[in-house]
């Protein structure tokens, strides 16, 4: 299995991400290359200490958007987005504590 850390790249902080909270959804942008089973795996290793059970994982994968400078067009980065919904019995991941207010 690769390292968990280099599946989770960094938590999404937006306001639907803020409304998840409530019923232990939260979300994170992952590798481009993870899969659900990964996800589920690296979170659950991650916050092993908080004792967080992953019940599912639904993935989103956005294209960049294209960008012009004068003739020159390109893209941003694109963006896997996984949506982490934990079981009723699992504690609610400590990092997010206090946002959801």
């Amino acid at each position: 299995m690769k390292n968990p850390h280099d599946i989770i790249l960094r938590p999404v902080l937006t306001e639907k991400a803020y409304d998840g909270i409530a019923d232990k959804r939260y979300i994170f942008e992952v590798a481009i290359d993870a899969n659900r089973t990964e996800v589920k795996q690296a979170i659950e290793a991650v916050f092993a200490d908080d004792g967080v059970k992953v019940e599912k994982v639904n993935i989103v994968r956005t294209l960049g958007k294209i960008k012009r400078q004068g003739r020159t067009a390109g893209r941003t980065p694109e963006i896997k987005k996984a949506y982490v919904t934990l079981k009723k019995d699992s504690k609610p991941i400590k990092f997010f504590e206090g946002m959801a207010q």
